[in-house]
């Protein structure tokens, strides 16, 4: 049986962009199967990681000029375009990530989750607004009205927010989180290493 990878995310974490590109490749090479996972992560740090609000408002400046660095190495690594401070941080991005799911039934999630990383994090554009997500929408070749009809539907809340909660309770406090076959947790770009060993030993 092939692995399975289980990928929650939302695209306004540039760390999540960074492994949204990289687990793809290490998927590939295991034969595994990704199972994309839209989450509003907003939702997860207000019940569970409210520090991390306190660590915008105070950042460490030490801590801060490694970060910025830090993401350039990883971002020149992959060869994408990553602003560490887009014009509006943090964004909202519950349309986008609503969105998410109606890409996942089109089969077009990857094209359109890629259009909204490099929208925001490489454009600096501002996911919330409509007419930037019409242009992502767009790009990913799905239907305009379709898109924002259904984005406006409870079902689509209901499913976005029924990831974050599942996420949470399989102790998930962050963007991106990663489980190899069911209940093996890694979180980050930084821990694709070890997913990819995790793999190998599944195999």
């Amino acid at each position: 049986m092939a692995a399975r990878i289980e990928f929650f995310f939302d695209c306004s974490s540039p760390w999540t962009y960074l492994a949204f590109h990289a687990i793809q490749p290490i998927a590939a090479e295991a034969g595994a199967e990704i199972v994309w996972r839209p989450i509003l992560v907003g939702g997860i740090f207000n019940t569970v990681n409210d520090t991390v609000y306190k660590s915008r408002d105070t950042p460490n400046p030490l801590k801060l000029a490694y970060t910025t660095k830090d993401m350039a190495d990883w971002a020149r690594l992959y060869g994408l375009r990553i602003k560490m401070r887009p014009t509006v941080f943090p964004v909202n991005s519950v349309k986008c990530m609503r969105g998410a799911f109606v890409a996942l039934e089109a089969g077009k999630l990857v094209p359109y989750a890629y259009a909204a990383f490099d929208t925001y994090w490489g454009d600096d554009k501002d996911i919330s607004k409509d007419d930037v997500l019409a242009a992502i929408v767009d790009k990913a070749g799905l239907d305009r009205d379709d898109f924002f009809a259904k984005i406006a539907q409870q079902a689509y809340k209901d499913r976005l927010k029924a990831n974050t909660d599942e996420v949470i309770a399989r102790g998930g406090f962050g963007t991106p989180t990663i489980f190899v076959n069911g209940n093996d947790m890694y979180f980050g770009n930084d821990r694709l290493p070890l997913v990819r060993e995790a793999l190998r030993r599944a195999a």
